[in-house]
């Protein structure tokens, strides 16, 4: 038997994959609906995505239930046979079972559909054989058949777990997608590592308290001057009767000297403001005060309550840790 190239290799797994997308395109597509719709309502109804598989199956099982719990439907593995051994007890009524086997005969899945069943709202396989026990069982069953697997002797599981890590994938962002889930909503889920520095909202990198540059619209120029100094982020917020009136920036301060001379400076705060600043909700993301800087040519946004109030300055120096810049 010749044995395959590495490269050869890669394009069995590929052609799985484009098997699947033309099934998902064509005769699985009904079908693909519907287990959208079953984990939708399972949602609906607090329940959660309970996914469960058996050896490279139930490694697939596991980062399917992760990428279901980071886009917004609560999941978790289930062993199979830890599962008879109390696990079970994960189950419970409006959980939606997804199981993975590619025979759809794997004993210790085929052991538990009695209790899932009983329990569970909906199962959803995953499978090759689409005649198997597990397939005939369920109330969706999808296609996961492949040309070839990869191994020289087509024994170990290989095209068939990518197949289903693809799927898996496909039926987490279809579902996602169908809730609305937001660039927000997958921030609050992720607040750790590079990944939750880049997504990090306003709120967190802002300054506040204290550290606000801010005048009142009556304060002299040579006092603007001081507060920006003192502040050292190359601007001060005006207020007036507790709420944004305007800015004023070192460019401000720049143009009006220019414009006017010595006589700039004897003006106050309210002359001299621009009174249409650029501001931002404390709860976007990092990324959008970056576009908006980026876009007006800007190094600092205020960052304003529903009423107006002053809430905080963020920085463009403020992004250089988040990784965006």
């Amino acid at each position: 038997m010749t044995p395959h190239t590495p490269s050869r290799l890669v394009r069995i797994e590929a052609e799985a994959l484009v098997a699947l997308a033309d099934r998902l395109e064509g005769p699985m597509a009904a079908d693909f609906e519907r287990a959208v719709e079953c984990i939708l309502q399972c949602g609906q109804s607090r329940g959660r995505v309970v996914v469960t598989g058996m050896g490279k199956s139930g490694i697939i099982a596991q980062k399917i239930a992760a990428t279901l719990s980071s886009t917004g439907s609560p999941a978790l593995f289930l062993h199979p046979a830890e599962a008879v051994h109390g696990d079970l007890g994960m189950l419970a009524r409006g959980d939606v079972v997804v199981a993975l086997s590619a025979s759809g005969e794997t004993e210790e899945i085929l052991r538990l559909l009695v209790n899932i069943k009983r329990i569970g709202d909906a199962l959803i396989s995953f499978c090759c054989n689409l005649e198997s026990t597990l397939a005939r069982s369920s109330d969706v069953a999808l296609d996961v058949s492949v040309p070839a697997e990869a191994c020289g002797m087509g024994l170990a599981p290989t095209a068939s777990t990518t197949a289903m890590l693809a799927l898996g994938d496909a039926l987490a962002i279809a579902v996602s997608l169908r809730k609305g889930f937001r660039a927000e909503d997958f921030a609050d889920l992720h607040p750790g590592g590079k990944l939750g520095k880049r997504l990090a909202r306003v709120r967190q990198l802002m300054h506040a308290g204290d550290a606000i540059p801010k005048v009142r619209i009556d304060t002299p120029m040579t006092d603007v001057i001081y507060e920006m100094s003192r502040k050292k982020l190359g601007m001060t917020t005006v207020e007036d009767g507790g709420k944004l009136a305007g800015v004023l920036s070192d460019g401000d301060l720049r143009r009006l000297l220019e414009r006017e001379g010595p006589e700039g400076l004897k003006k106050t705060a309210g002359e001299a403001m621009n009174p249409s600043p650029r501001t931002i909700s404390a709860e976007e993301l990092a990324v959008r005060a970056l576009d908006t800087m980026e876009e007006r040519k800007i190094t600092s946004l205020v960052v304003v309550d529903g009423a107006g109030a002053i809430e905080g300055v963020v920085h463009l120096h403020d992004l250089w840790g988040t990784e965006l810049i």
